[in-house]
């Protein structure tokens, strides 16, 4: 499939798409925009943003065409081997996972605005981008030989898993570990400390690598947006992560969440990106792919991110564990008494998952996920000495379902941590996973083994109280 994108009028913030079809051998076709996007699992229904939608053929006749769905269009194709679809797209959002335009920004989420041709999602795509000539362009797709404004990727679900932003100001530096070059990325009002970043990203990038075994892409690239207006969004992808943050002008704070989001979404490289639950292998992207494992993709990912940061030496044993501090006081200040379980939590995370809930229904599967997550490792840990943790739990989805692209059930991932425990978890997952009993009691057992304790003030709030600093466990936990 070949695209074709313009922009006539940044001020109107409307892209112009083109499609076109080729061999084509059957007497209709149909054309689907996707409903929803990787990375956020709720319907969005990018099709209400399609301002104008026509189907010619390549003399410029209109073609016949009908809309049978809100984002499918049937086309009559009789005695016609190629087509031309012309829409006009509305990008006039700034996040992470939406597309917006302006005089000096292009950033385009492909799986927003491009459709597919149904039965050929397998297929090479080709995009071709009118930019300006001092134009930077960013993505983790390649570039065609000698055109540097066309994108090649190897299917469609390799376009729409590879945003890009373009501008003139642009700026970036890399760093290599082992095979693979990284790649930092910002746009905006915003002065990086080259040197301190470089080294903070190669020192958690290491870690995890150490972690998992080997990286699964030869390159990959943290795209930083700064805004002048308060931001905190990132959205991970194949061998991408596109963040969102702001005000710019913020100083420790912003680059504090620097580090915490960029180590969570580079963790999503292996878990999500390729260590994918069974029901979204592939993506179906017009309609929800309901799947009860988003504590582990969520959960663990929030668990590890904050953790590799302080095993790498990037943060302070304080730094990590206000961020502990936070992760508990969320789950069990605003969510403890919920109803739901994390399975049924991750079910429904197309019904209400990105929206304010009501009172006691449902658990975050980031914050509750990564309780559960610590949970794990401490009871791993204590066991075996530290000689294995949750890491090994996740080093073996990678190696037996992220790397050979299989997905993965419930139950194979009990089935592996029970693996790594060398014992029978039936009390973890009835009580952390598939039930919805108040855990602080046992967070706290368990964080004490490690010198740490949870408190609460008189109002009923938590903190973490360091009660002793040389605990052994603690050391070897934390890399300290």
């Amino acid at each position: 499939m070949n695209y074709k994108i313009d922009v006539k009028e940044p001020q109107s913030r409307l892209l112009n798409i083109e499609m076109l079809i080729e061999n084509i051998q059957s007497e209709t076709i149909e054309i689907q925009l996707p409903a929803w996007r990787p990375g956020r699992y709720e319907l969005q229904n990018f099709a209400k943003n399609i301002q104008s939608f026509e189907v010619f053929d390549l003399a410029g006749n209109l073609l016949d065409f009908s809309k049978i769905t809100k984002d499918r269009w049937k086309i009559n194709a009789t005695d016609i081997q190629s087509v031309k679809v012309i829409l006009n797209y509305f990008a006039n959002v700034q996040n992470a996972g939406s597309s917006f335009v302006d005089d000096t920004v292009m950033y385009i989420n492909f799986v927003n605005c491009l459709p597919y041709l149904e039965g050929r999602m397998e297929e090479a795509c080709e995009v071709s981008i009118s930019l300006p000539d001092d134009y930077k362009i960013v993505c983790g797709l390649s570039n065609k030989a000698n055109e540097a404004h066309t994108l090649l990727a190897t299917n469609y679900y390799h376009l729409v898993d590879s945003p890009m932003l373009a501008s003139p100001y642009l700026q970036h530096q890399k760093y290599r570990v082992a095979d693979t070059e990284f790649f930092i990325w910002f746009l905006g009002n915003y002065i990086p400390n080259w040197e301190k970043t470089l080294a903070d990203f190669q020192q958690f990038t290491e870690k995890q690598i150490e972690v998992m075994g080997d990286f699964p892409e030869k390159d990959y690239h943290f795209i930083n947006w700064m805004l002048p207006t308060s931001f905190y969004h990132g959205v991970e992808h194949r061998n991408s992560t596109m963040i969102v943050l702001g005000p710019a002008s913020e100083g420790d704070g912003l680059y504090t969440d620097l580090l915490g989001i960029s180590s969570h979404e580079l963790y999503h490289a292996w878990n999500i990106c390729k260590i994918r639950p069974i029901e979204m292998s592939p993506y179906d992207f017009t309609k929800e792919n309901y799947f009860p494992t988003g504590f582990v993709a969520e959960g663990v990912t929030t668990y590890f991110g904050d953790l590799f940061l302080v095993q790498s030496g990037v943060f302070t044993l304080e730094a990590y564990l206000k961020e502990l501090e936070t992760v508990i006081k969320r789950h069990f200040e605003q969510d403890g008494k919920a109803f739901q379980s994390l399975t049924e939590s991750s079910f429904d995370l197309w019904l209400d998952g990105y929206s304010q809930p009501i009172p006691n229904r449902r658990v975050s599967i980031y914050q509750k996920g990564a309780v559960v997550a610590l949970i794990l490792d401490l009871l791993i840990r204590l066991k075996f000495g530290h000689s294995r943790s949750l890491g090994n739990v996740m080093q073996l989805m990678w190696e037996r379902f992220g790397k050979i692209g299989e997905g993965y059930s419930i139950e194979d991932y009990q089935k592996i941590c029970e693996e790594v425990y060398a014992g029978s978890l039936k009390v973890y997952f009835k009580d952390c996973i598939y039930g919805n009993i108040p855990l602080e009691s046992l967070v706290n057992e368990l964080l004490q083994a490690f010198g740490i304790s949870i408190e609460w003030n008189e109002n009923g709030k938590i903190h973490l109280e360091l009660l002793d600093s040389e605990n052994e466990n603690l050391k070897l936990w934390l890399n300290l």
